[in-house]
């Protein structure tokens, strides 16, 4: 590809601006020996010296300093032509290599600019986003938190649970006492009540406890994709990652959770549909399951193991989005 002469001397230009200034003020200081040494090396006669001016090396020093900075005190003067074309060339180096520094200073400064105006935008659209966010904070935390409230009335036995909630009153579920609270631990077994209601202080249904948790994680998913939508979560890269997480598993989750939306339409393998029945059966399998047992081999327990893989991760997911949505809140402006 052929560059014609004004790209060659952009790009010339362009390169040169780059070059930190330092490193011309550096040449410039640097050559000012160079052409001292030179001009020591002349032949005799090569200049006009003044009374009692030297010819040594530190002379030639002075007369370069002199020289390159254009100051011209005129005691030391070229009488040939190799002296003038030397001291020619040192003024003509000063000149350029000085010009290459401002330009360069220029440059830099230009850079400090704009840096300073990107961080100043940056800045500007954080406090934005933030201020979305804060305003968003109580209803995603509401959502979390029932999701969390109905991942541990799922995993929690009818007599566990109606004991812990009968004991703490209407208040628990504001309060979220240690008794109420999701136990990450929980085991197959404790799966076996999820077909029995809740029985917390703000659920007010009869519907199945699995029912109510499969419909808070809809909202909860929900929520979290509409944030993602709303805000850049990118300044704030692990709760996107834990959003995104969250969303993911509930839409891979979809095809399997429609039986527990509508846990009176299960039909187990032995033909059994009536909806009590069907419910006894498969409380009965969860709550006699043997640890050594192959769940595989069950195709009733199916879709009840991804029920249980689907809490451990995204109750757990949800506990970090929820920790996370509170630091930011706790955070000071900057």
């Amino acid at each position: 590809m052929r560059y014609t002469l004004s790209q060659r001397l952009a790009h010339f230009f362009h390169v040169v601006s780059n070059i930190r200034p330092v490193v011309w003020i550096g040449i410039y200081v640097c050559i000012t020996p160079i052409f001292a040494l030179i001009y020591w090396g002349l032949p005799d006669g090569q200049f006009r010296i003044p009374d009692g001016g030297g010819t040594d090396y530190g002379s030639w020093l002075y007369y370069s300093i002199v020289t390159i900075t254009t100051l011209g005190f005129g005691d030391y003067t070229p009488a040939h032509p190799g002296a003038q074309a030397v001291t020619a060339v040192e003024v003509m180096c000063g000149l350029i290599f000085l010009g290459f520094f401002l330009n360069a200073v220029g440059a830099m400064k230009s850079e400090i600019d704009v840096e300073s105006e990107i961080e100043k935008q940056r800045a500007l659209h954080h406090a934005a986003e933030s201020d979305k966010l804060q305003k968003s904070l109580p209803m995603v935390l509401n959502s979390l938190n029932v999701f969390l409230a109905y991942c541990y009335a799922v995993t929690t036995p009818v007599e566990k649970r109606e004991k812990a909630i009968s004991a703490e009153g209407p208040a628990a579920a504001a309060s979220e006492p240690d008794d109420l609270r999701y136990n990450p631990d929980f085991t197959f077994r404790d799966l076996s009540g999820m077909f029995q209601p809740s029985g917390l202080p703000f659920d007010r249904t009869n519907l199945p406890a699995v029912e109510r948790l499969m419909h808070s994680a809809a909202q909860t998913s929900l929520a979290l994709d509409s944030l993602q939508q709303r805000i850049d979560l990118t300044l704030w890269p692990q709760l996107l990652e834990d959003c995104f997480s969250f969303v993911a598993n509930f839409q891979m989750f979809s095809n399997t959770d429609l039986m527990f939306r509508n846990p009176d339409h299960i039909i187990l393998s032995d033909g059994t549909s009536n909806p009590s029945s069907v419910k006894e059966k498969l409380a009965d399998k969860i709550a006699n399951w043997n640890p050594d047992d192959d769940l595989s081999q069950d195709p009733d327990l199916k879709a009840v193991v991804e029920l249980f893989q689907f809490i451990k991760e995204n109750a757990e997911r949800a506990r970090q989005i929820a920790t996370e949505l509170t630091e930011i809140a706790m955070t000071p402006a900057s």
